[in-house]
């Protein structure tokens, strides 16, 4: 069997926060209980969303937190070229095709919103753009071939018909920025990731993906989506609400650790992440045998408190 390759993804919005650290500490333990390899990427593809000196900012609490990348670490913004060549390949094949739609035509043309708050592509430009390309999307087959059945080691098996819930999405936007499904797609192939153990708030962005890893000819990872850590009224605390960067050191790797169900000892960094080491497996194999079947709701997990952002794709 080939080494584990995991994978902690942050876009640079914001400092690292309780919740980013949360799904940090569980990719680096999934990785590492299993000989695995732990790889960094800055997702800086959203150029409105990226605050100058975050991601350096990011990178410095994680290296306080013991977590540090097994190879230099990779920033999508210098990988448009990767992008482009994906986004050719699709439009060549027809599998991808221009758009002129802005999304007050969808909202105009009474384009349903979907289960993630965004409007479900119609389909108004498949036949053709009415006008100068704002956007390139994915050309979502129909019926069966657009039902995407996954599996997580946490929620068990899952289903997404994409046609329904999404529609044709986006792959580059207007403004030119590549978007996110695609980039992190081609990136997980490039950097031959076997495993994306990120927070469960983007499972609902996995069915996209594995349509995407299909018409592109690449692997297919295996997925584990973590426990959310939620404030007791169960308000969202992500970077968009303003949350406050993590103070790094052992203290905020315990209470990230006790997020994933995880009962760790020690006083320096090195103890805590030895301890987290050790009660991983065994935490992975309780949630692999009481798997948890929730619906997916497009891109949180309905259990009656918002979920919290992890910050990482």
């Amino acid at each position: 069997m080939s080494t584990p390759v995991g994978r902690f993804a942050p876009s640079p919005s914001g400092p690292l926060h309780a919740g980013s650290l949360v799904a940090a500490l569980g990719s680096w333990l999934d990785a590492r209980a299993r000989g695995g390899r732990w790889l960094v990427r800055i997702e800086d593809v959203d150029t409105q969303r990226r605050v100058p000196g975050a991601d350096a900012r990011i990178l410095q609490q994680l290296e306080a937190c013991g977590l540090r990348s097994d190879e230099p670490v990779w920033w999508q913004s210098q990988r448009g070229e990767a992008y482009a060549r994906a986004l050719d390949m699709l439009l060549r094949a027809g599998t991808a095709y221009p758009c002129s739609c802005s999304r007050r035509d969808l909202q105009r043309a009474g384009a349903p919103l979907g289960p993630g708050g965004e409007r479900i592509y119609p389909g108004t430009c498949r036949t053709g753009s009415r006008g100068p390309a704002r956007a390139w999307r994915l050309r979502v087959p129909s019926g069966d071939a657009a039902c995407v059945r996954w599996h997580c080691a946490r929620l068990g098996e899952q289903r997404e018909c994409v046609d329904r819930l999404v529609g044709d999405f986006v792959l580059r936007r207007a403004d030119g920025d590549w978007a996110y499904q695609l980039a992190v797609v081609v990136d997980d192939a490039a950097q031959q990731v076997s495993d994306v153990v990120r927070g469960e708030d983007l499972a609902g962005s996995t069915a996209r993906q594995i349509l995407l890893q299909r018409v592109l000819g690449l692997p297919t990872p295996r997925y584990l989506h973590l426990p959310l850590l939620r404030d007791a009224q169960g308000r969202k605390l992500s970077k968009s609400e303003h949350a406050e960067g993590v103070v790094p050191g052992a203290s905020a790797l315990r209470d990230a650790a006790a997020v994933l169900g995880l009962q760790v000892h020690g006083a320096t960094v090195g103890e805590v992440l030895e301890s987290a080491l050790r009660a991983w497996p065994e935490l992975r194999a309780r949630w692999e045998s009481g798997r948890q079947h929730r619906a997916l709701t497009g891109g949180a997990w309905a259990e009656g408190t918002r979920a919290v952002d992890t910050g990482g794709a």
